[in-house]
């Protein structure tokens, strides 16, 4: 079964090749001012609105999640459309993208289902937050095969275990897809971003759970939990807010990425 795209021409370009003069035109303005950090990442945060909103800020995570070389992804995202208990696991032999098909991790697939007794709610995978993930992970890791999990009403620690589980394989990866506060004016919505950015670069749980009102928001913790038993250094690498591409500043979107590297 294909996981067919349904915000394709909505949230990111139909065609390909609009797609990637996107990602050429953020990497170019990326390097024009700064120096993409020299490290290798396999696991990171990433925002998932339209691209002309936070494209910007995620390919900066693509681009370092690119050094880490991962042959599978487990792409994490909260549900957007519908409410339920638990995690879904997408049961898909492939994802579609502008790019062509992402093959679909089976067998990470089957080992995720055996072990947390995960199941499948279809309806629940008409979801941007993954889906905007897959044309970046096709193009900065074409040959990558990914698995992805939809979150509603879910616990963190069952996610920090699933990441947990995943990292232990050397040649697999973690996305972690959220924004942050939602329609604040921007000072209010630096106020609020700046506790998720904080407790994300710290990896402060208290901190998190302290006014951040990231939509990912079990995600993250899921991750820093994750981080700290892996003894893992986080890395923030952009911020910023739909105002930057609107120069809207009364009702306002926050964008984070990071990534998370071995302390040694």
């Amino acid at each position: 079964m294909k996981r067919e795209t349904s915000v394709a021409g909505t949230f990111y370009p139909a065609r390909a090749i609009e797609i990637e003069r996107y990602f050429e035109h953020f990497s170019k303005v990326y390097d024009e001012s700064l120096s993409l950090p020299k490290m290798a990442s396999r696991a990171v945060i990433v925002p998932h609105a339209g691209y002309i909103y936070s494209g910007y800020t995620a390919n900066v995570a693509y681009r370092i999640l690119q050094n880490s070389k991962v042959k599978n992804i487990l792409v994490i995202g909260p549900s957007h459309r519908m409410a339920f208990d638990g995690v879904s696991l997408g049961d898909y032999e492939s994802y579609e993208t502008p790019f062509g098909e992402i093959q679909g991790a089976k067998n990470i697939q089957n080992d995720l289902k055996k072990r947390f007794a995960l199941r499948f709610i279809k309806d629940a995978h008409r979801e941007h937050s993954t889906e905007v993930q897959f044309p970046f992970l096709k193009y900065y890791l074409e040959d990558v095969k990914i698995v992805e999990l939809i979150y509603s009403n879910a616990s963190s620690d069952l996610l920090s275990d699933i990441i947990d589980f995943t990292l232990q394989n050397e040649d697999c990866g973690v996305v972690i897809s959220t924004d942050l506060s939602h329609f604040y004016n921007i000072d209010y919505a630096h106020g609020l971003d700046n506790l998720c950015l904080n407790a994300i670069e710290n990896l402060d749980t208290n901190t998190l759970g302290n006014g951040c009102e990231a939509c990912g928001f079990i995600g993250v913790e899921a991750m820093i939990k994750s981080a700290i038993k892996l003894r893992l250094h986080s890395n923030i690498l952009d911020y910023r807010t739909s105002a930057d591409a609107s120069d809207d500043t009364d009702r306002v979107v926050g964008y984070v990425s990071a990534c998370f590297t071995d302390m040694s």
